[in-house]
């Protein structure tokens, strides 16, 4: 976008989080080094207008140190519409997750065991080692520094989350840990979705409207090339998916040493698997991660750029329970966004 016309986007604002109630979530998430920061309400007209949803709505929004992105909004339905997406599968249409640097998995794992063992309802994979930059690099082990990560995918009732450590590299500006939080976490510097579309036409929307870096395109992950990505996404034997992520604009396509968080990584499935869809379960008025959001400058020119685009639905711009001037649209990929005035 032309940051001359004050047309400005960043990363990924909140997460939004469908809860019955506030206490048990925010005990949880503070575990990840988040705390309580704005509340607010509005009335069932109001969420109606701007969610969809005809039900009152009390929200809290959650801090994570100084972080300007990759933050949580706990909402609060009177009169939820749904359960959510719970511990489904992740290989459905309609996917939401979030994901969190850490600098202590082994610990996180340990909860996550025990949790287990105790009856807790949860779905979780062992820590997997996957190499994300430089993928053609061979290291010598117990002779050369290894780089690349460890995640593992964590699934609760009311959350989806992909956890990851760092070994042998660093990135400046992509997840900022809170060494004091208990799980030694950054704010969330991933987001993800899933959808399923050859011709990559619906892609177009996050560059050529939002004004989004397309910072990765079309990497190929399959059943055979990622242990990580075959538990995570219930791979079978010959399937693949593709990942697309878009950035900040501030990011940059060359230079991954100035990638920032905040990031929206899309997984295209081919047409031709036969791959369930969940919209429903994953937008305003569920339960569990159900909507994610940008801040943005100039909020009168992205609905008039966004209602002219191929959009399936938008509202009108009003004030959301924090008294911020918004407005929400289904993106031609079937998701539901909103945008925030900055």
């Amino acid at each position: 976008m032309n940051q001359g016309q004050q047309i400005v986007i960043e990363g990924i604002y909140e997460v939004c989080i469908g809860v019955p109630e506030a206490i048990t979530a925010i005990q949880y998430w503070e575990q990840f080094g988040y705390r309580v920061g704005q509340e607010g309400e509005l009335p069932a007209a109001i969420a109606k207008l701007l969610y969809g949803v005809d039900s009152p709505l009390r929200s809290i929004r959650l801090y994570h140190q100084d972080a300007d992105h990759g933050l949580i909004r706990l909402m609060i339905w009177q009169h939820p519409t749904n359960t959510g997406l719970g511990m489904g599968s992740m290989k459905v249409k309609g996917n939401r997750w979030a994901t969190t640097l850490t600098t202590d998995i082994l610990n996180i794992l340990n909860h996550a065991e025990e949790a287990k063992a105790a009856g807790y309802p949860l779905r979780f994979t062992h820590p997997h080692w996957e190499v994300i930059y430089n993928k053609e690099r061979k290291s010598r082990p117990f002779a050369d520094t290894m780089i690349g990560v460890r995640e593992m995918l964590l699934l609760q009732p009311l959350a989806r989350q992909v956890l990851f450590q760092r070994f042998g590299y660093t990135l400046p500006d992509y997840g900022n840990i809170n060494i004091d939080s208990p799980f030694k976490t950054s704010q969330f510097t991933h987001m993800g979705m899933v959808i399923q579309d050859d011709s990559k036409e619906k892609l177009k929307f996050y560059d050529e409207v939002l004004g989004l870096l397309r910072v990765r395109d079309d990497v190929e992950t399959s059943y055979e090339s990622s242990l990580a990505g075959r538990e995570i996404f219930d791979l079978q034997p010959g399937e693949k998916f593709f990942v697309t992520a878009f950035d900040d604009p501030r990011s940059s396509t060359t230079d991954f040493m100035a990638a920032r968080s905040g990031r929206l990584y899309i997984i295209r499935f081919p047409d031709s698997m036969n791959i369930d869809s969940h919209f429903e379960a994953a937008q305003p008025g569920s339960l569990g991660m159900c909507l994610y959001t940008y801040r943005v400058r100039g909020l009168n020119q992205f609905s008039d750029r966004i209602k002219a685009s191929p959009v399936q639905q938008f509202t009108t711009i009003v004030e959301n329970e924090f008294g911020e001037p918004s407005f929400s649209f289904v993106a031609p990929d079937g998701y539901f966004w909103t945008l925030i005035s900055n």
